[in-house]
């Protein structure tokens, strides 16, 4: 995440001087979606969601344009370091059961993504957001669907809870 916006910050004196430029930050959908024992991860790409929502609004009056990829599984090397930190051996049954229900997700190969994100720069009116892969697009739905779910089913005690009457 501290990446994400130290590059971001030095970038941005250039592009609002040339009065455009696009941003593009690598999200993942693990920031709308977390699973089991990739909470660290989540939270930074989640992180990156947010900031860059709050980039897109700050920047678009000096015609820069902000892009969040959120990519699903690709056949990277992800799954086996960059997701996790020491493991703890009390979930040593649990990680594995995760690790086994990882191993049947889509694995395509990352030789699109490229060309894929020249032809996001390479448009007039880019998306805000994209998903790379299909996985995502199986996934995230679902998970929105379950939070306004349990937001509409809480909305008199959220009510009450602004009126002070809770």
């Amino acid at each position: 995440m501290f990446g994400t916006l130290w590059a971001v910050q030095a970038a941005l004196s250039y592009l609002r001087a040339q009065g455009s430029g696009h941003i593009i930050n690598v999200s993942s959908l693990l920031g709308l979606a977390a699973y089991p024992t990739t909470g660290g991860y989540s939270a930074t790409k989640a992180a990156v969601e947010g900031l860059s929502d709050s980039l897109t609004q700050e920047v678009a009056p000096f015609g820069i344009k902000v892009t969040v990829v959120e990519p699903g599984p690709f056949g990277t090397e992800f799954n086996s370091s960059s997701a996790y930190s020491a493991p703890l051996t009390a979930y040593d049954d649990f990680r594995e059961a995760v690790n086994a229900s990882f191993a049947t997700l889509p694995n395509p190969d990352p030789a699109g993504v490229g060309p894929a994100l020249l032809k996001v720069v390479d448009t007039d009116t880019p998306p805000s957001r994209i998903f790379f892969g299909t996985f995502p697009l199986q996934v995230v739905p679902q998970v929105y669907a379950e939070r306004v779910k349990g937001w509409q089913e809480w909305a008199e005690l959220s009510a009450a809870a602004e009126a002070g009457s809770a």
